[in-house]
């Protein structure tokens, strides 16, 4: 690895891993990933609170996503001349802030502005995570932090819609976003007693997101990242339809194989920083080669639900590691600044996710679902091969 790489790591000025800090890091992640996701569970009491249409409602989601692209740019720039410690808390305040103000909103505005807030605390945080990362371990352990780091969106998948649906059936919706905002309390305690003070290093401006994307191997590295996240989530986005209307089968077998799915793809998280240590090219190749070959099969295969069920776990535990790869690239590629390339990627997957979802509503409605997995098993499969032959030799 570089020796701007292990720059970052000595200008944290530690002389062990900080493992509790990480640890805090992967507990600010869980935080935010279960308020991003708790709406989705709860929509349809949330809409009957406020008069409104589950369509009208389910925008707080869109609202949090598109601030999170905006902030993830801007992140980097605007606190440049802070304290990483002070920025994450402060991240994590506004995650308090936004979910005590969803659970006593009066209205729907009140909502749409509160979930403004999570998306600035989710797009800056996600922009900052790796860097701070590097500073944190040194860069022979760095897959392994952003393994742990990431498990957390794994734990947050499983466990936040499902909790979040019980809990409001028995409680009121009100009262998860309360949970969810003590939550960000011991988020916040905890990354006060573990994270060390890091000062700002390196002179993020507006500019600096251009130089950064211009560099030899980046642009062409953000493009496969796109087409890695965007296949999955257009894959993602219609495997309901697709349990329901191919495979036959039933809400308790749905449930089960989802469940397996969020199971599969939290050890795959965990996998992927062991696998990223031996080389980082071989699994960036490896991940959308298995999710391609389990869409393509999906798609092509008249099998019963066990081997479905297979295929589904298979493709979970390959995407657990696209986040922990590209991030351990990111942080390879542009050592110096990471925190700018951080928000690059951040929004590159946010477009990703958008434009993913988009194109597979496209094919969906032309060809039926069996055709959204088949173009997107090929898409995967294609920047596979881009990503192993395409990227520069470093990776």
């Amino acid at each position: 690895m570089s020796e701007n790489v292990e720059s970052a790591w000595h200008a944290g000025e530690l002389e062990e891993p900080a493992w509790f800090a990480v640890f805090s890091l992967a507990l600010g992640v869980f935080s935010l990933v279960t308020a991003e996701f708790l709406p989705a569970s709860l929509l349809t009491p949330m809409a009957a609170t406020f008069g409104a249409s589950e369509a009208l409602v389910g925008q707080a989601v869109t609202v949090t996503a598109a601030t999170a692209l905006v902030a993830a740019l801007l992140a980097a720039v605007v606190t440049r001349r802070m304290d990483r410690r002070l920025v994450l808390m402060g991240f994590s305040v506004l995650l308090i802030a936004s979910n005590l103000l969803v659970a006593l909103a009066p209205d729907l505005m009140v909502l749409l502005l509160a979930r403004v807030l999570l998306g600035a605390a989710l797009g800056g945080f996600w922009s900052m995570a790796t860097a701070v990362a590097m500073r944190l371990v040194p860069p022979a352990l760095l897959p392994r932090a952003l393994s742990m780091i990431f498990s957390g969106v794994s734990i947050a998948t499983i466990v936040a819609a499902p909790v979040g649906a019980w809990l409001g059936h028995l409680f009121g919706w009100r009262s998860v976003f309360l949970l969810a905002m003590a939550i960000g309390v011991v988020t916040l305690l905890f990354q006060a007693a573990s994270l060390p003070r890091l000062a700002s290093i390196g002179e993020a401006r507006l500019r600096t997101l251009t130089e950064v994307l211009l560099r030899p191997g980046i642009g062409l590295g953000m493009l496969c990242s796109v087409l890695v996240f965007g296949g999955h989530f257009a894959l993602f986005t219609y495997i309901r339809p697709y349990l329901e209307d191919v495979a036959g089968v039933g809400i308790n077998t749905m449930a089960l194989i989802l469940l397996g799915f969020g199971i599969a793809n939290f050890a795959g998280t965990l996998i992927a920083g062991l696998l990223l240590e031996r080389s980082l090219r071989l699994t960036l190749t490896v991940m959308p080669l298995v999710i391609g070959a389990a869409g393509l099969a999906l798609a092509g295969l008249h099998a019963g639900a066990p081997t479905r069920a297979l295929l589904m776990a298979l493709w979970g535990m390959a995407f657990g590691g696209v986040p922990v790869g590209w991030s351990t690239w990111l942080a390879r590629s542009v050592p110096d600044e990471a925190e700018s390339a951080g928000g690059l990627l951040v929004a590159a997957v946010q477009l990703a996710i958008a434009s993913g979802a988009a194109a597979g509503g496209l094919v969906f409605g032309m060809t039926g679902v069996v055709g959204v997995f088949a173009s997107g098993g090929l898409v995967l499969l294609l920047t596979a091969g881009l990503i192993c032959f395409g990227l520069p030799r470093k990776a």
